[in-house]
């Protein structure tokens, strides 16, 4: 009886670890903080808002936002959401996207280019804290609209949700990956060869 109720204990220790392994596995940058003050009668009263960026630098990202009278409390809430949130991103070789996508939000525009290895992460600001988080080695990035870092966050992530995989085009076209990758070298780009289908 006794062994049984340790093995429980253990077994409910190891559960815990096992959630702060994958708890330990993401990464967070914050992005940008916002203090807002209200004059009310008594004087002002301050509250903070954050953006927070969330990824496993293995394809998958996400990003929040949290308000609270105490920067801590923001950070907190703004990256629950932001685990809440998170996305899938299909990457080449696990270092680069499959193809150049445009995305906008608002006034935010941007455009995420594939590179090939060695280049990096040419991004600013708010962009290449979605990448780096996000796992990518090598991309180009350019914003051509707002410097607002919100505009700018979502705009990237609707270019990274109309990213595609070889493998999810061939399964929608019922081919094998190796005819789209063929169609791909015969001198058409990633983005023509899908669109002539």
């Amino acid at each position: 009886m006794a062994r049984n109720e340790e093995n429980r204990g253990r077994g409910g220790r190891n559960r815990g670890r096992d959630r702060e392994e994958q708890a330990d596995e993401l990464v967070d940058k914050l992005v940008h903080i916002n203090r807002v003050a209200k004059t009310v009668k008594g004087g002002r009263n301050f509250q903070f808002a954050a953006l927070v960026i969330v990824g496993d630098q293995k394809g998958r990202v996400g990003f929040g936002q949290g308000k609270a009278r105490e920067v801590p409390e923001a950070i907190r809430k703004a990256t629950d959401e932001a685990k809440k949130s998170m996305i899938r991103v299909p990457l080449r070789e696990g270092r680069t996207l499959h193809q150049d996508t445009p995305g906008h939000h608002g006034a935010g525009k941007v455009i995420l280019r594939a590179a090939p290895p060695g280049t990096g992460v040419i991004a600013g600001g708010p962009m290449r804290a979605v990448l780096e988080t996000l796992g990518v080695q090598d991309v180009v990035a350019k914003s051509t609209g707002t410097s607002n870092p919100y505009n700018m966050i979502r705009a990237t992530f609707d270019a990274l949700k109309r990213q595609r995989s070889p493998r999810s085009v061939a399964a929608k076209r019922g081919l094998k990956v190796g005819d789209i990758v063929a169609r791909r070298n015969d001198g058409a780009s990633a983005p023509e060869a899908i669109e002539a289908q």
